[in-house]
């Protein structure tokens, strides 16, 4: 099989290459690819820096050299007047063939591919400011014209990274019977993100593909209702979606509607990306557009993994020595350990709350050690961060700066714990809590999907998943700041060192298992995976969408009407599982127990929709459900015994905007208890709740 892989950066073999993340997961795919036998091929811009690979390999230049103008139609509310509404960008584009471990890795170079040698990616500031914005967008037409001339006729996977960065190569291929192409999403970037349409269909128009966009009728992406805009406009805050004006494309839809098959880093990944369930974006997804897309071509997805590098995964890694480790950081080596790592993004991994939990852990008297890696080249410039570090020196190292991996091996193999409060589900595999589990670190982390598979989420003291628990987990977060992560951390970590201190042999089971699940993860695991779907594509076998895949997303209105014949007892199964009365009526007796089990099941998750209906077949629940909230000595009360959290969200003056909301959290007033004064105006509340579970969800409730 010929795999050709294709992603704006693949430097994973020489870290002076190297920018993402992506690019590891990038080469390690590919030499895993390659050692099961199969030919891999891999596309990629080369940023300026040829003269670099001359220096360190034996870099050849091939016969190819492709004369075009790159045809870019401007957003003028966007790009002003400063630039015309089109432009055409001159570019001369040659190749580079690399040849290492068995790979052939084309780099590909022009005018435009070779600006910003030292970062690769165009800051979002050059938006609207200069065309090197554009970048990315040259690099698919690139590989799409290069791919198209040197493999011709071949037969080939076309196996692409991240939606936003081969948008248009799905459509460009979708006609070549030679080629099959695999999208593969990398990150949780807003599924509803957006580029220029009349950019796209410019350029699809250049590279000879037939209109395949959807009319501009059929994507209304702007809400309707006061409900949805008030959604919409909390979005901003989650960072799940994001409002765009009309003559805007969904990228997801490109990729989903036109690719054979999407990829996903993980099962939680996947499942979070099609159903966003538990979050607040969940309500509105099912409203908009791109939710048909999602389940159109549910079918199609699949899980080909990532895993983590050998370095970490051997057991053969030579020993490190605590003592001398920490006693090198100026920590107690006799002290519990906590370890952290990863880039400096504040709200992205959860480190405002993490700083938060450590001060108050240590504030209270607890004897313990944190070595936190936060890594920016800048420094950290955050006062309470410094306050914070200097309140507790002889607890804290903080480190900043890029450093060898095997020091981090040092750290997390000296630690007992690894710290991962990451937030807004921004993670789908997170390599460094793998790596720190696979060097003997108890991992403390949040419950996101997309980290599920480290098993971690299991009570791990209790329960029927106990045995095999790996650590312990925090609730997911999607709020800045987060009061409720910063209790949930600090009261994991006294948890985690008072286990160490008096339940050793609890202890050493979670860190046997944390090390044993992590080492699972490897690339020829990937590899197979991966391989797995691709050879049903070459052989021809392509993905149904069947009654399971149906039931499990819950989407029982796309249900054939036998299915209720042949599948009565899955359906009221599935149904039950989520508290749909409605549903579970057309297969079984919807009886009073039957209605008071769904109507709990509803309750439980606050989906008082599916209450509501449930109470019409029992009418004594209409009293709990009705009692929720009410006006008492002129305040409103609202009473919901497994809410954490209640806040009211609401339109800010001058009425509908990207972010224009106020958000007023309700005071607790007992368990399951908030209060706060009506607002001046009748009409609904909308009210975000936060669940015990770590469930986020609206109720509208008509006030006046």
């Amino acid at each position: 099989m010929h795999i050709i892989e294709t992603y704006f950066e693949c430097g994973g073999f020489d870290h002076r290459f190297l920018q993402g993340g992506i690019s590891v997961y990038l080469w390690n795919l590919s030499k895993a690819l390659a050692d099961q036998g199969h030919r891999v091929s891999v596309v990629t811009p080369a940023h300026g820096r040829l003269d670099d690979l001359r220096g360190s390999y034996d870099l050849e230049r091939l016969d190819y050299e492709d004369r075009y103008e790159l045809p870019l139609v401007l957003d003028p509310h966007t790009w002003g007047e400063r630039f015309p509404a089109v432009v055409s960008i001159p570019l001369t584009t040659t190749a580079h063939r690399l040849r290492l471990d068995g790979i052939d890795v084309y780099f590909l170079s022009n005018q435009l591919l070779d600006e910003l040698p030292d970062r690769f990616y165009p800051p979002y500031d050059t938006k609207g400011r200069d065309l090197v914005f554009f970048k990315p967008l040259a690099y698919q037409v690139d590989t799409i014209r290069f791919v198209r001339d040197r493999f011709g006729d071949e037969e080939a996977i076309l196996h692409a990274h991240e939606p936003y960065y081969h948008y248009l190569m799905p459509a460009a291929f979708r006609d070549d019977p030679a080629k099959r192409v695999v999208g593969t999403v990398q990150s949780n970037m807003p599924i509803t993100k957006k580029v220029y349409r009349p950019k796209v269909e410019r350029l699809l128009e250049f590279l000879g593909v037939p209109h395949v966009l959807p009319a501009e009728d059929e994507s209304p992406d702007r809400p309707r209702t006061e409900y949805e805009t008030v959604m919409s406009a909390y979005q901003q805050r989650t960072h799940l979606h994001y409002e765009y004006g009309p003559g805007h494309v969904r990228v997801y839809d490109l990729v989903a509607e036109h690719a054979d098959l999407v990829d996903f880093l993980s099962p939680g990944h996947l499942e979070f990306y099609t159903d966003f369930a538990d979050t607040p974006f969940e309500q509105l997804f099912t409203r908009l557009p791109v939710h048909d897309t999602v389940r159109r071509n549910a079918h199609k997805s699949f899980v080909g993994g990532c895993a983590i590098g050998a370095g970490w995964t051997t057991p053969e890694r030579p020993p490190v020595d605590r003592t001398s480790v920490l006693a090198g950081l100026g920590l107690d080596p006799a002290l519990p350990t906590f370890f952290h790592n990863a880039r400096y993004a504040v709200n992205h991994k959860g480190q405002v709350e993490l700083f938060r939990a450590v001060d108050r852990v240590l504030g209270e008297g607890l004897a313990a050690n944190f070595i936190l890696r936060c890594l920016s080249d800048g420094g950290i410039d955050d006062p309470y961060v410094r306050e914070v570090v200097e309140r507790h020196k002889d607890r804290i190292h903080l480190e900043c700066e890029r450093v060898d991996e095997r020091r981090i091996v040092e750290y997390a193999a000296s630690s007992d714990y690894c710290v991962f409060p990451s937030k807004f589900e921004m993670d789908t595999f997170l390599i460094a809590q793998g790596e720190a589990m696979a060097a003997g670190a108890v991992p403390i982390a949040t419950a996101q999907l997309g980290m599920a598979h480290f098993g971690h989420v299991a009570d791990p003291l209790d329960g029927a998943d106990a045995a095999r628990a790996t650590g312990f987990a925090v609730h997911r977060s999607f709020a800045e700041d987060d009061a409720l992560l910063a209790d949930s951390l600090a009261q994991r970590i006294h948890q985690g060192a008072t286990l160490l201190r008096e339940r050793p042999e609890e202890y050493r089971r979670l860190r046997t298992n944390a090390i044993a699940t992590a080492r699972r993860f490897t690339w020829e695991r990937a590899a197979r995976l991966h391989l797995e779907a691709f050879t049903a594509l070459q052989e021809g076998r392509r993905p149904v969408i069947g009654v399971e895949l149906l039931l499990r997303h819950g989407w029982f209105d796309l249900l054939p009407d036998s299915a209720y014949e042949t599948h009565g007892d899955a359906i009221a199964e599935a149904a039950a599982r989520l508290g749909d009365a409605e549903t579970y009526r057309r297969c079984r007796p919807l009886d009073g127990p039957a209605a008071r089990a769904l109507f709990d099941t509803a309750w439980e998750r606050a989906d008082f929709a599916r209450c509501e209906y449930a109470a019409d077949v029992v009418p004594e629940l209409r009293a709990l459900l009705d009692s929720r909230c009410t006006l008492t000595d002129g305040r409103i009360v609202y009473r919901l015994p497994h809410a954490e959290r209640v806040e009211l969200v609401r339109l800010a003056p001058p009425g509908p905007g990207r972010g224009s909301v106020t958000v007023l959290p309700l005071e607790r007033t007992g368990p399951g208890e908030f209060t706060c004064e009506p607002p001046d105006a009748g009409g609904d509340l909308h009210l975000l709740l936060t669940l015990t579970s770590g469930r986020s969800t609206w109720d509208v409730v008509r006030h006046g």
